[in-house]
């Protein structure tokens, strides 16, 4: 477990170089970038917003283009295709493809421009059909819906807001205004709440019949056809199929570029790398000649990146340690047992100054405590095999939050394999489930320690009895971090102190036949061995109180706050009882399990009892695994979290993030 140190690093160079140089930098991912602090005129930064903006835009047009072509031919892969990672471009590659990015520009653009063209159409379509689907009432009607008049006649073409027959209408009509008379009335329509009507009646009358119809909810439509309704769909209709037209076409033309998708995927890292550089670029303090960068680097990274620098591109590179309240960067190192976990800590938090890497220690309580919860050796198989398999197929490409992420758990279906042989859990109790209900015979795998279902006190005992080594664990973290500060005294008081009142109360609870008869313990300390652990707790607390308020000055404010440090014992119960999920999670596993096994057993043996066994054990478990795989994932996480870094660490700190290639698609590997 190491939190790797870091060094200062400022390089001076000629303008000349920059370029190369910035290049290089993101090559290696080896420089975190930060602002120079410089009181010289004779450096300025200059604006790169301008620039930024015009490679965002180049590389979001790159993106559209390639989703434009797989939105119209998918790629075959799926989800296995996203493990893969991104391609690894030898320098030489990388610096061909760059040549060629005018030209995948272009067909990036055009495709865009196509799909713009496909998004107008088809709104088109839209909005055509919406003028098609308002006309189908009137098709009945064979004269323009514009006309209003004739030579002698008024012409009324519209809408009522309720249903009504010929001889209904007339006499709504009526009685609206017993003066009219009302020649004409057609009914061109007549559906739910809503009538449309011709209606015609004598120029004279024109104003006193629009008066009558409108008290009865007349309208006239909204968008009225200028030729009769059913041409007017014809020709909307004809529209609508030239629209269609385009969009073929256009699709057609998009398909053609389906080749290019490796090159538009470039095109969108290319520019992408471009924003970030010239991000950078704005943060130089550069002179008419030269340009300085500044940052942080890792310690045994450093000579290297010094000398090609200072070789290769004449730069002058300046190495120093960082002040001791700076916020410098963390960055963790650790074996290939560990560094699965880093993940999960970063989750949490980095590391804060002074504090050490929890990874080492971490792993190994994480791989058994996860595997305690899941305990079945047929789930545990499954994520072994699962996770091997994908880390072999994919070892050279897959992406390293995701190669520890699978090791994570590869390393947990081990731990779950391991305690479900030592509980019996196969698939829960498939194996005599199977044999009984098909084979009429009792066969059964016996557990190498005990079965947890039958025994639940002793799970329980010793899912406390782990909690209390985790969380002793976690002490001993915070004494080594003292002892790596100097800080011995501090050490002793708020680590040893705790290790004697903690201990020594459970010695001498162990000791009494009260607390052993409640845990169905078979053994009994002896009395004397109690009394000393009555003894060692005594000398913990009465450490706790003289110590906890050594902050303090005045003897009252230490006296009390010693004696708020020896409330924290209530703390250590809750804690320790906080690992009777242990318990929970593993019964639940294996209970639901048992469940499963036996709703598939109930239709007893022959043919149609195996299929309907064989479909409700494949659903039930993986239903099982997938809630108690989630479930052991986040309450591994919890206690980790809160138990075990309550004893010893506040984190704070700011994950190394270096200037590097932040792609998508794409990374460069240079030949060492």
């Amino acid at each position: 477990m190491a939190v790797l140190p870091m060094q200062h690093i400022r390089i001076y160079a000629l303008k000349e170089n920059r370029k190369a140089i910035l290049e290089l930098l993101q090559r290696r991912g080896a420089v975190e970038i930060t602002d120079p602090k410089i009181s010289s005129s004779l450096f300025q930064k200059m604006d790169t917003s301008t620039a930024q903006s015009t490679f965002e835009k180049s590389a979001a047009t790159a993106q559209q283009a390639l989703e434009a072509v797989l939105a119209l031919a998918p790629e075959k892969g799926g989800l296995l295709k996203m493990l893969e990672g991104r391609r690894s471009l030898s320098l030489e590659d990388y610096e061909n493809r760059v040549k060629e990015r005018e030209e995948i520009s272009k067909i990036a653009s055009r495709i865009v421009l196509l799909q713009k063209e496909i998004g107008d159409q088809k709104a088109e379509i839209v909005r055509l059909q919406t003028q098609i689907e308002a006309l189908t009432p009137w098709y009945a009607l064979d004269i323009s819906m514009r006309v209003k008049e004739t030579k002698n006649a008024r012409v009324f073409i519209g809408i009522f807001p309720q249903e009504y027959t010929e001889a209904g209408l007339k006499e709504a009509i009526a009685k609206a205004d017993s003066s009219l008379s009302v020649p004409v009335c057609e009914i061109v329509s007549s559906l739910n709440q809503q009538t449309c009507t011709f209606l015609m009646c004598k120029k004279s009358e024109g104003e006193a019949m629009e008066t009558a119809i409108r008290s009865l909810g007349f309208s006239y439509p909204q968008n009225p056809s200028k030729v009769p309704p059913k041409k007017r769909q014809e020709i909307l209709q004809e529209r609508v199929e030239k629209a269609e037209a385009i969009i073929r076409k256009d699709e057609e033309e998009i398909l053609s570029y389906q080749d290019q998708t490796d090159r538009l995927r470039f095109l969108a890292d290319y520019y992408t790398m471009r924003t970030d550089k010239y991000a950078v670029l704005g943060r130089l303090a550069q002179s008419p000649h030269t340009f300085l960068v500044t940052g942080y680097v890792v310690k045994e990274e450093a000579p290297a990146l010094q000398k090609e620098l200072e070789e290769n591109y004449q730069a002058f590179v300046e190495l120093s340690d960082p002040g001791k309240k700076e916020d410098v960067p963390v960055k963790l190192k650790n074996n290939g047992f560990s560094s699965p976990v880093e993940p999960v800590l970063e989750g949490y938090s980095m590391p804060g100054r002074g504090e050490v890497d929890p990874c080492s220690v971490m792993a190994i309580f994480y791989y058994v405590l996860f595997g305690m919860m899941l305990s079945d050796a047929g789930y545990g198989l499954i994520m072994v095999l699962g996770c091997g398999w994908v880390l072999h197929k994919y070892r050279r490409s897959m992406e390293s939050g995701l190669r520890k992420t699978l090791t994570m758990f590869l390393y947990s279906g081990i731990s779950t394999t391991f305690w479900g042989v030592m509980f019996g859990g196969y698939f829960g109790n498939a194996i005599p489930m199977i044999a009984q209900t098909f084979f009429h015979t009792n066969v059964a795998i016996a557990p190498l320690w005990f079965d947890p279902v039958s025994d639940p006190m002793r799970l329980l005992v010793f899912s406390l009895l782990l909690g209390v080594i985790h969380l002793f664990a976690g002490l001993g973290m915070q004494f080594y971090q003292l002892a790596k500060q100097h800080k011995w005294a501090d050490a002793i008081y708020d680590v040893v102190f705790w290790y004697l009142l903690v201990g020594g109360l459970i010695v001498y609870m162990l000791s009494t036949p009260l607390v052993t008869g409640m845990l169905a313990l078979t053994f009994l300390l002896p009395e004397n061995v109690g009394l000393v652990g009555a003894v060692l707790a005594g000398i913990g607390a009465v450490g706790i109180i003289a110590t906890s308020g050594r902050s303090s000055r005045s003897f009252g404010k230490r006296l009390l706050k010693g004696l708020y440090g020896l409330y924290g014992i209530s703390s250590w119960l809750s804690d320790v009882l906080s690992y009777s999920r242990l318990l929970a999670l593993g019964l639940a596993t294996g209970v639901i399990a048992n469940v499963f096994n036996q709703m598939g057993a109930m239709a007893g043996d022959g043919i149609i009892g195996a299929i309907f066994f064989a479909v409700v054990f494949v659903i039930g478990h993986v239903l099982n695994i997938a809630i108690n795989l989630l479930g052991a994932y986040v309450h591994t996480n919890r206690l980790q979290y809160v138990e075990f870094f309550g004893k010893f660490y506040e984190g704070g700190g700011r994950k190394f993030s270096p200037f590097s290639i932040k792609t998508k698609f794409f990374t460069i590997k240079e030949e060492q």
